[in-house]
């Protein structure tokens, strides 16, 4: 700690990190011994965590990430879109096919930012706001490898004709940004991806992940 950081507003948000990082809540207890500080400490951090609905806790005395996340939640899609966009162009630009960054909404896959390239004859139409089913679509699929830790590969995915007849689909999972689940990728009108589009689309997937961190 530095003279210009606050000792309490850092052990709050390593609670927060603590406790979005489980799924079954941690007691008083296990928060102290996790931050090194007494029980009386973690009682009033937890107190005014919940005074921000960021933290509550069940009947059985778990602190458990509040509610009161998802509206800090509903800011980070526009910052996250800023970041992305000089990676997801020259991405679109370069392959000549519409780029996009999707993130996990729940069990859907979630475009928050798309950038159609701007010499082509034509493309496929994509817009931020759609989704689909993590289980379909290169962009979903990139995000369950990962997350499942299919590293063996090339590190990314193809999918021909899943969620539109004709298209093809080339993603790469976002990898090393804390609390971002997503992946980067393009879709093309076309029967089969061309070879280079897999790498070029990890390579942005890095470029992307870099700019997040």
């Amino acid at each position: 700690m530095t003279a210009e950081t606050s000792q309490t507003l850092d052990r709050g948000l390593r609670v927060l990190k603590l406790l979005a990082d489980t799924d079954h809540g941690l007691t008083v207890t296990e928060l102290s011994n996790k931050l090194g500080v007494n029980r009386t400490v973690v009682y009033r951090l937890l107190a005014t965590l919940e005074q921000h609905a960021l933290v509550r806790r069940d009947l059985g005395g778990r602190a458990r990430v509040g509610l009161g996340v998802l509206r800090l939640g509903r800011q980070v899609h526009p910052l996250v879109r800023e970041a992305a966009l000089p990676a997801l162009r020259s991405l679109a630009e370069d392959i000549g096919a519409t780029a996009h960054l999707t993130l996990v909404d729940g069990a859907d896959a979630l475009a928050v930012a798309v950038v159609e390239p701007t010499w082509t004859d034509y493309h496929v139409a994509y817009r931020a706001g759609f989704r689909h089913p993590l289980d379909r679509g290169a962009a979903g699929r990139a995000i369950l490898a990962a997350r499942h830790q299919a590293a063996d590969g090339p590190g990314y995915t193809l999918t021909h004709g899943e969620l539109e007849a004709g298209a093809s689909g080339a993603a790469a999972p976002l990898l090393g940004v804390t609390g971002v689940e997503g992946s980067v990728g393009v879709v093309m009108l076309a029967d089969a991806v061309p070879e280079r589009v897999g790498p070029r689309v990890v390579d942005a997937a890095r470029e992307v992940a870099e700019a997040l961190r």
